[in-house]
């Protein structure tokens, strides 16, 4: 029975094998940034706003450079409709901050009190729920675009090594090359899946 399983093994090339064809794990590590993009994007722009986390990364433009807002500002949660940047440690900074809350993107009025910002979370509607998961779609389908063209990039250069190797040695590759885009996209797919329950419940 042990043979059985074999035309499903995984293909998996010593990459001493090759190095001098293709650096596979060079090709793994851009097809992971590429999904590591992707989950950055779902935490930082698509998720219902209402945790203080969601701003701690809005840049801060401010006459000594730029800087995520947590490093500027002390964020509180004080009610599930209210969020409070303490900007005491940075006074000078408190008008800078307010711009960057407003041109978040995030549909955020924060309201100045002295030093204090008092940022109101919007209720958040089905409506703006659809919206969010059509965006995780969007990405998604970006990123599996920009994913392809890391495969396509891959596979011609292995392509190039016709002269050089075994036409076997260039298909077991080139199906190396198409498990790891594969796995990527699952990958993808199962961030998306996930994003949309959390948006859709």
């Amino acid at each position: 029975a042990k043979g059985k399983g074999q035309s499903q093994a995984k293909v998996n090339i010593s990459a001493a094998l090759v190095e001098d064809i293709i650096n596979l794990e060079e090709t793994n590590e851009d097809m992971q940034a590429v999904v590591e993009a992707l989950k950055e994007d779902f935490t930082r722009n698509i998720s219902v706003r209402t945790s203080p986390g969601a701003l701690d990364h809005i840049t801060v433009v401010t006459k000594d450079g730029k800087f995520p807002l947590n490093q500027l500002g002390q964020i509180s949660q004080k009610s599930p409709q209210l969020i409070v940047v303490n900007m005491s440690s940075f006074p000078e900074s408190t008008a800078a901050a307010m711009k960057a809350i407003r041109e978040s993107g995030m549909n955020l009025n924060p309201e100045v009190d002295g030093t204090m910002i008092r940022v109101p979370v919007p209720k958040v509607t089905r409506e703006y729920r659809e919206n969010l998961a059509k965006l995780a779609k969007q990405s998604t389908n970006k990123s599996k675009e920009a994913l392809r063209k890391v495969r396509s990039k891959s596979i011609n250069q292995v392509k190039k090594s016709k002269s050089k190797v075994s036409e076997d040695t260039i298909w077991l590759l080139e199906k190396q090359i198409q498990q790891m885009a594969d796995e990527a996209v699952a990958e993808m797919d199962k961030l998306l899946a996930a994003k949309t329950k959390e948006l859709l419940g």
